[in-house]
């Protein structure tokens, strides 16, 4: 039914390829596609089998903007860190002239001279302990060394060579204690002492220094005298003195206090139960009020001489003449009895 060979299918000629080549077939209505086009492969000068081919970045290199580098908290060591352009300042303290250097409870301060806004200078470094060095702009400082409640100032000039300053506190240091007339230890809890300056011809005309100091603490001082108030309790057991304080030496005080503990109580008989709402009031034997409180005991610390205890209970008042022992605490008894007791009018007398 297909021409398949010569005279079949009518005279049809159909040309035979030669051997080998592959025939060209023309297909009516295709439309032959446009020839693909490669770029060529530039030749490498690696000849080592596999090696990618060089590429060449266009120059010059376009300009990269990068971030800069955020704030960082600097590292604690022992020594400040070289700052550029900046002078090294080492610090050091004696007591005295003669004495060994301050190794430890130094407390150092680096000021600007000139006052900020607020009015006060402005601080821009500190140090503890004994020997320190700042590294420190150029510039002029006022450096405070402080030893306790010792210490000293200068005005110093940083250069940008290293410069070593010596401070001479001229300090020395108090040790205070008290004890009750015979040798009688007293509570550490119920003793305290205030410091104040020397000099002035009253105790309020004095600057205080140091209040509320514990015996038996070492209070480091400028040489010089100071008014020292002994404390026992919180009523009128007081001591002053004047005590020296020599540099490069401790100097310890122990005061003697003439006054003993007294606790009152209102009973209906001696030996008897205090009775409970109860106010009190202490005089002198000239009628100056010393302390008053409320409730069924009154404790208090006096300074020894005659005083009277006054109770009041139910509108009534009990009074009793008593005297303080230094060193013999003591209990007194009010007796509360129609004899002894008066009638008070009124809430406010």
């Amino acid at each position: 039914m297909f021409g398949g060979g010569p005279g079949i299918g009518g005279n049809r000629d159909v040309s035979q390829p030669p051997s080998g080549a592959m025939p060209r077939l023309e297909l009516p209505g295709a439309v032959t596609p446009a020839p693909l086009s490669l770029p060529p492969i530039q030749s490498q000068t690696d000849t080592q089998s596999g090696a990618l081919p060089q590429f060449q970045l266009p120059m010059p290199l376009p300009q990269i903007e990068l971030p800069g580098i955020t704030g960082y908290a600097a590292p604690i060591i022992g020594t400040p860190l070289a700052l550029p352009g900046a002078g090294s300042l080492t610090l050091s303290a004696r007591l005295t002239p003669e004495g060994d250097e301050i190794q430890r409870g130094m407390v150092w301060r680096v000021f600007r001279p000139e006052p900020g806004p607020d009015g006060a200078l402005p601080l821009i470094a500190t140090a503890q302990g004994g020997t320190s060095n700042f590294q420190l702009d150029p510039g002029s400082y006022l450096v405070h060394a402080a030893f306790g409640r010792a210490g000293a100032t200068k005005r110093l000039t940083v250069g940008p060579d290293q410069r070593d300053e010596q401070f001479v506190l001229d300090a020395g240091g108090m040790k205070l204690d008290a004890v009750i007339a015979g040798g009688a230890d007293i509570p550490s809890d119920k003793l305290r002492f205030s410091i104040f300056e020397g000099g002035g011809d009253a105790a309020g005309d004095r600057a205080l220094i140091v209040p509320n100091v514990s015996p038996q603490t070492v209070v480091r001082l400028n040489s010089g005298i100071y008014h020292v108030v002994s404390t026992y309790g919180n009523v009128n057991a007081v001591i002053r003195s004047d005590i020296r304080v020599e540099a490069g030496q401790l100097t310890e005080a122990t005061v003697e206090h003439k006054a003993a503990e007294v606790t009152m109580k209102l009973v209906r008989e001696a030996g008897g139960e205090a009775i409970a709402d109860t106010s009190w009031a202490v005089l002198t034997d000239s009628g100056d009020i010393v302390r008053e409180s409320v409730g069924a005991f009154a404790t208090m610390v006096l300074s020894e001489g005659k005083y009277v205890a006054a109770a009041r209970n139910r509108e009534r008042l009990y009074e009793r003449e008593f005297q303080v022992v230094a060193g013999r605490n003591s209990d007194v008894e009010v007796l509360a009895d129609e004899t002894s007791g008066r009638e008070v009018i009124g809430t406010g007398d």
